[in-house]
């Protein structure tokens, strides 16, 4: 028996059905997009066709990644629009040319083929949610147009077979997008209250410094970090060998100028030479005793005592046991404990222009879940160089209660002018586009 040889029409419905299981068979909205514009190729002849989905290209014959800035990707998109405002995108159709503006006319000469077909993409409500551009040089026949309606149809169920929900361009209306475009807009308009957060630390008010007195070694120190001290009481002794060591050598420098001055006053009765050198031996006896009431007045300023009442402010007592010092070194400070100020460590790239008694909330570290509150009192003009480094402005800013225990850190919030929304998100960003650009 001799097998009979398919015809004309049996195979081009061999390869529709082909065309629908490959359609169908895709497992990723990619392959099928790929599948929409490369597949039907060998059937209908075409020279090219661009998949929309959204009004936006997804997919081009022979290429594997589109460019959203190509011309060919700009005029598809720009012509399938104006299809969508004339109302016929929901139909299957060969485009004519002059149903399109004199831009894309000039454009479809120059970028596509002569006969183009249309070829939407309907959800179930039958509304358009995509299409295919098909383009090729010879017109389209009522047969070819059959087989395209009946293969859109399959391409339209595997897409919404994969996607089911549609893309967010189509479920949002242009008016939709306006109006929330415009409640950001008037969003970013809305007036807030600057505000910077900076370290901050509870010093003294009106404290007294206690320096370093002498040049020397401390030996140790009489009271703990934050201990309540009276007038007069010793604070800290030097290392005051040295110094009872030149005491004691004023002293008997002394005594012996003192002597020589005696003899030589002796002698001045009988002796004229003598009689003349009692004014240098006069003096040297005043240089002597100004050495040796230096010498005490050393020997004395290596016990240091406190000035005033209040309490010891300092870190700890063993960083400074041993350690050489010299006059005028920063040792501690006697401060009154009802008596705080707010000290904050502004960084330079959050400074902002304050104004006066500008609010300013602390937050401990110790009780970060309670709020004290303050107002800005002084901000420096100039930065300085902190501890870590930085450059910071010193703020200073007094408690409206009771202060906290001197020494507690924690973190400033200090509030600046009210500024729109939009400036207050994107002064940052602002800020180091204008460094980078150097503007």
């Amino acid at each position: 028996m001799t097998a009979q040889v398919p015809g004309l029409a049996e195979r081009v419905v061999a390869q529709l059905l082909a065309l629908e299981r490959q359609a169908r068979g895709a497992a990723t909205l990619d392959q099928l997009a790929y599948c929409l514009v490369n597949d039907a190729q060998p059937l209908f002849g075409y020279r090219h066709a661009a998949l929309l989905i959204a009004g936006k290209v997804r997919a081009l014959t022979g290429i594997s990644v589109v460019e959203p800035h190509a011309p060919f990707v700009a005029f598809v998109e720009h012509a399938a629009g104006q299809l969508l405002a004339l109302g016929h995108s929901t139909q299957a159709q060969a485009v004519s040319p002059d149903s399109l503006g004199e831009q894309i006319r000039a454009d479809w000469r120059s970028l596509s083929a002569a006969a183009v077909y249309w070829l939407p993409l309907l959800d179930r409500q039958g509304q358009p949610f995509g299409g295919l551009w098909i383009a090729r040089e010879q017109p389209w026949n009522e047969a070819e147009q059959a087989l395209l309606g009946q293969l859109g149809d399959c391409y339209a169920h595997a897409w919404l077979a994969l996607q089911p929900r549609k893309p967010w361009r189509l479920r949002w209306p242009r008016r939709r997008i306006a109006a929330v475009v415009a409640a950001a807009m008037l969003l970013l308009l809305l007036p807030v209250r600057q505000s910077v957060l900076a370290p901050a630390e509870v010093v003294p008010l009106g404290g007294q410094v206690v320096a370093a007195p002498l040049d020397g070694v401390i030996a140790e120190f009489l009271v703990e970090p934050n201990q309540p001290v009276r007038q007069g009481e010793t604070l800290l002794r030097f290392d005051a060998t040295s110094i009872r060591a030149q005491a004691d050598v004023a002293e008997r420098s002394l005594q012996v100028a003192e002597a020589e001055l005696k003899a030589n006053a002796q002698r001045a009765f009988s002796d004229a030479e003598s009689s003349a050198r009692i004014d240098l031996f006069a003096a040297r006896v005043e240089q002597k005793r100004a050495e040796r009431d230096y010498a005490r007045e050393l020997l004395a300023r290596s016990e240091v005592k406190a000035e005033r009442d209040g309490i010891a402010v300092f870190a700890d007592a063993q960083r400074w046991i041993g350690r050489p010092v010299q006059t005028g070194e920063r040792l501690m400070e006697i401060a009154e404990p009802s008596q705080a100020e707010l000290r904050i460590e502004l960084a330079v790239a959050d400074a902002l222009d304050f104004t006066a008694d500008a609010p300013v909330a602390l937050f401990l570290d110790s009780d970060p879940l309670r709020r004290h509150h303050a107002h800005l009192r002084r901000s420096a003009y100039e930065a300085q160089q902190t501890a870590s480094g930085q450059l910071a402005y010193r703020l200073d800013a007094t408690f409206d209660a009771a202060p906290p225990r001197i020494g507690l850190r924690g973190t400033a919030k200090v509030h600046g002018e009210s500024v729109p929304l939009g400036l207050y998100l994107l002064r940052r960003p602002l800020a180091a586009l204008r460094q980078t650009l150097g503007l």
